[in-house]
């Protein structure tokens, strides 16, 4: 399935995307007001969509806005230097290599739609990093790698939009990496039952057409199957939460010379199999 949230004359709607079209699964009374609450429902969530889908109605997909496919979640965490060459390209800028994961939090108010424009704020080194998101849904403390999958309720595309001149502001990087509207995630959720390996997607990032990033999710250093068991060892992760699975080589900060991005650049975010989003600089 594809889960989307959208905005409608009368609040926000969940919907069923099916090709070109939408269901509007609230309008067809599925029991559940907020995406959060359909995750947190589980197999029981699912069930319901089923249910009334049949006879929920549709609309193109293009007469829609479509809104981040999941509300304020209680954690938004993304994962750095987690493809070889983007380390590589670390390397040059004189981050030092850590022994284990490293981990970062964006904050969820920077959350925003696929298709919604970016604020640079007061930054004056706006870069991408295309990435694979992924939405926990089921709590997970203490997984193991072999079961850490099961936990999974759906994937996303994600933008991590970085303030590079911030994001060493301190060690955690959290002030670059969460200004507001520098978290662009969707076009929507596709659950996991349709993601046969998430670890084989292609991915990549376009700056006005300009192929920036491209790469497989089979070169990750860290699975996502270890992300999971990694921070599950040190705190729960509950329904909701999001996960970005780290970016490959190609950001701005890493060409030479560094190229960031500027008003009018439009950002385009692909994986394989989930969808693209696409967000002008405001």
């Amino acid at each position: 399935m594809k889960l989307a949230r959208f905005a409608v004359g009368d609040g926000v709607h969940l919907g069923l995307v099916d090709g070109d079209r939408i269901a509007d699964l609230t309008a067809a009374g599925l029991p559940f007001a907020t995406m959060l609450a359909l995750i947190e429902a589980g197999e029981a969530g699912l069930d319901a969509v089923r249910k009334v889908a049949g006879n929920a109605p549709s609309t193109p997909l293009a007469q829609v806005a479509l809104l981040a496919p999941i509300e304020k979640p209680g954690k938004y965490l993304a994962i750095g230097m987690n493809y070889q060459k983007h380390l590589e390209e670390a390397d040059k800028l004189g981050v030092a290599r850590a022994k284990h994961q490293v981990w970062f939090n964006k904050q969820t108010t920077c959350l925003s739609g696929p298709f919604d424009a970016i604020e640079p704020g007061v930054t004056e080194k706006l870069d991408y990093e295309v990435e694979l998101g992924v939405v926990i849904g089921r709590r997970a403390k203490g997984v193991t790698p072999q079961d850490a999958l099961a936990h999974i309720f759906g994937y996303f595309v994600a933008n991590d939009v970085s303030a590079r001149d911030w994001q060493f502001h301190s060690p955690t990087f959290t002030m670059g990496k969460s200004f507001d509207t520098h978290g662009p995630i969707g076009p929507w959720i596709v659950t996991a039952d349709e993601v046969a390996d998430p670890q084989a997607l292609d991915l990549r990032c376009l700056v006005n057409g300009e192929v920036r990033q491209a790469n497989n999710t089979a070169n990750m250093l860290h699975r996502i199957d270890a992300q999971i068991s990694y921070l599950s060892t040190a705190f729960t992760l509950e329904p909701g939460d999001l996960i970005a699975t780290g970016t490959p080589e190609g950001v701005g900060v890493g060409m030479e010379p560094p190229t960031f991005l500027k008003s009018g650049d439009v950002v385009r975010c692909e994986v394989e199999g989930i969808g693209v989003i696409e967000n002008r600089v405001a």
